[in-house]
């Protein structure tokens, strides 16, 4: 079209700008960019929007920010598209402070919006903003039982904060309702077992799993992992392998290595050490590269608490034919050796590990102080 000298209109520049970002090809982007410059359709909130997510997508939330700054007559669409770049970079604080701007620029909060309100207060922690944007909800959203990501995002900032009960009862209230029953989704179970399982409550995480089954709701590969990781610390070993067989035998998924690796830690935990051992000789273990290191480490690890010198042995070489630069696989073999009184053994390791020039990473801490 520029070629032919064909005109361009918002469509066009638009539909150019999403594509760039689609693919996030930045040169031919930033093209586009120099272009609406040149020709004039800077002022236009619907090609400033499109740019604002093009550099939200790349990662370039500082250009995004300044293409947001120069549009005069800004929307609650533009806002939100800086609002998804603030949020993927993890700039909470920013997030929150351009959702208190919007008022000033007489623009209205719309569901996405507030869902971003929510996920700031829930990266900060700030339990206190999110009740706030919580009573704004109840105020003004009317169909809050009918959005299932509001719920999530409720329940999630509630979780965080380490309000489980307030998160529970979010669960209960807002669940869908469907001819006067309560039906839950997917999303919005898993947000709550993610509550449970990061606050300790392993219990509750199988419960709710096991409802969840009883009322029909497909799970998904995180909730599996959920309530897998659950099973591992609570050592129900045997429900922990009957879930992660049902993950292809019930529901056709595809494990990922964090499922096998969970399965490990549930083996390794409940002194399974032998099963974990043979899984891991397994033939699609051997096929996942790199990430079946952590599980020979898990696996190591386990060796050392329970003093199975020979397995540990094994692990340990298993996970060095894999990296031969882990330095902590031989930190984990030393600490195994050391418990048995092998000193021999670890002036061995240790000539090793001189050989190889790995070195232990020095730790440190950070104090902030203020005054």
């Amino acid at each position: 079209m520029h070629v032919n000298g064909v005109p361009f209109n918002t469509y066009t520049l638009c539909s150019s700008l999403t594509a760039s970002a689609r693919v996030r090809d930045v040169r031919f982007g930033k093209q586009i960019h120099a272009l609406v410059g040149k020709s004039g359709w800077s002022s236009s909130v619907f090609v400033g929007s499109a740019l604002v997510v093009l550099y939200s997508k790349l990662s370039n939330v500082k250009d995004a920010a300044l293409v947001f700054d120069e549009i005069p007559q800004k929307n609650t669409v533009c806002v939100n598209a800086l609002l998804v770049g603030y949020g993927e970079a993890g700039l909470w604080v920013e997030e929150l402070e351009l959702i208190r701007k919007m008022p000033m620029l007489n623009l209205k909060y719309d569901q996405f919006t507030l869902s971003a309100a929510l996920r700031a207060s829930t990266g900060l922690s700030a339990v206190e903003m999110g009740r706030q944007v919580h009573s704004y909800l109840l105020r003004t959203v009317h169909d809050l039982e009918s959005d299932v990501f509001l719920q999530s995002a409720l329940v999630e900032m509630y979780g965080k904060c380490g309000l489980v009960k307030k998160a529970w009862q979010v669960f209960e209230l807002t669940g869908m309702q469907i001819r006067g029953e309560r039906s839950r989704d997917i999303v919005l179970c898993t947000s709550m077992l993610g509550v449970y399982g990061r606050n300790g409550f392993y219990e509750e995480v199988i419960s709710l799993y096991n409802e969840m089954l009883v009322e029909g709701i497909r799970p998904d590969g995180i909730a599996i992992l959920t309530v897998i990781s659950a099973c591992s610390r609570t050592g129900q070993v045997q429900d922990g392998i009957k879930y992660f067989e049902s993950m292809f035998s019930d529901f056709k998924l595809d494990p990922g290595p964090e499922h096998y690796s969970c399965l490990v830690d549930l083996l390794c935990r409940a002194g399974e050490l032998q099963k974990a051992w043979e899984l891991l000789n397994e033939k699609h273990y051997k096929e996942m590269g790199n990430s079946i290191i952590s599980m020979w480490g898990a696996l190591l690890s386990a060796c050392v608490d329970r003093g199975n010198i020979e397995l540990g042995k094994l692990a340990a070489q298993r996970a060095l034919e894999l990296d031969p630069q882990n330095v902590g696989i031989c930190i984990m073999l030393s600490n195994l050796y050391a418990r048995s009184g092998m000193w021999d053994e670890i002036g061995k390791l240790r000539v090793l590990i001189r050989e190889r020039g790995l070195k232990k990473d020095v730790g440190c801490s950070w104090v902030q102080v203020t005054s």
